[in-house]
């Protein structure tokens, strides 16, 4: 049975696009609602257009509807050209609210969390059963020394960008009764995951879904002018909401210190964070097509 999700976005950085295309057509997943941050009607436009010409409808919410700003790289204008603006189907946390209402979606979050975060401001006693974030940290009392990214090794701490985006709603959401289960994919994890040349070409030997060809045309474009490729941060995140096999994970209590997050081992906290990857599964499951 496809796993509903509710994907919270942004477009500053390519891989949230590359998510929405995968997950639109996933054989294993059923997008439900995709919500924008902040939620401008350029951004609303390039997320209507991709998911147009996958054929796919899916409601769209925005964190502030008509937003005047310009939250978007310039690598979707070389990627799609001029897309025209479009409004969003209601405000962000309003679609939240009914999604969670209606039925047990996963939350997976690959934006600062203002979205969800406005959703339990406003309606404290939602029911998240799932939430699956792109952010949070793992350091050296969590990850295996034969798992630790040199870059990272050493350290307790790091800063993350989705988490410290609105650092007061990652903590709510840690923190909430009502979310049932927290599955983070950690910062040092998704830097070891990168989509480049050799990943393309293992593209080109896969039959495709829709989704995952519009994929491969995208990064056709930006390895033109990025050949060290691009990390793959949100698309591990969704992969792993559709099969949490890719990682391993460990329980932990999750911490902010000086602006930066940690984790340490805990029991019964219902959050859990990734310490590892398998490679070949991550792209298993990515290119499923049954």
């Amino acid at each position: 049975m496809a796993i509903p999700i509710a994907f919270d976005m942004e477009t500053g950085d390519p891989d949230d696009v590359f998510t929405l295309c995968a997950l639109a057509t996933h054989p294993w997943a059923r997008l439900v609602a995709v919500t924008v941050m902040p939620g401008s009607d350029e951004q609303v436009g390039i997320v209507k257009h991709l998911l147009g010409r996958l054929g796919v409808t899916v409601p769209v919410g925005a964190y502030r509807p008509g937003a005047d700003v310009k939250p978007v790289s310039g690598f979707h204008r070389r990627w799609l050209g001029k897309v025209p603006p479009r409004e969003p189907d209601a405000e962000a946390w309003q679609l939240l609210r009914d999604t969670f209402a209606s039925e047990d979606a996963t939350l997976l979050t690959g934006a600062p969390l203002k979205n969800p975060g406005m959703l339990l401001e406003r309606k404290p006693d939602v029911r998240i059963a799932r939430w699956v974030a792109q952010g949070g940290f793992a350091g050296d009392s969590v990850v295996p020394p034969e798992h630790r990214l040199p870059k990272f090794e050493g350290r307790e701490t790091c800063g993350t960008y989705n988490f410290n985006g609105a650092p007061q709603a990652a903590l709510k959401l840690l923190e909430s009764p009502h979310v049932g289960e927290r599955v983070l994919v950690s910062k040092n994890v998704c830097h070891g995951v990168v989509y480049d040349g050799a990943m393309h070409a293992a593209l080109s030997a896969r039959r495709l879904t829709p989704g995952m060809a519009l994929v491969r045309e995208g990064m056709e474009v930006y390895l033109a002018k990025r050949r060290a490729g691009k990390a793959f941060h949100d698309p591990l995140a969704a992969a792993v909401a559709l099969d949490e096999s890719i990682c391993a994970f460990r329980e932990v209590e999750v911490y902010r210190e000086r602006g930066a997050w940690g984790a340490r081992p805990a029991a019964g906290t219902r959050t859990r964070i990734s310490v590892s990857v398998d490679h070949a599964r991550f792209l298993d499951v990515l290119t499923a097509t049954r």
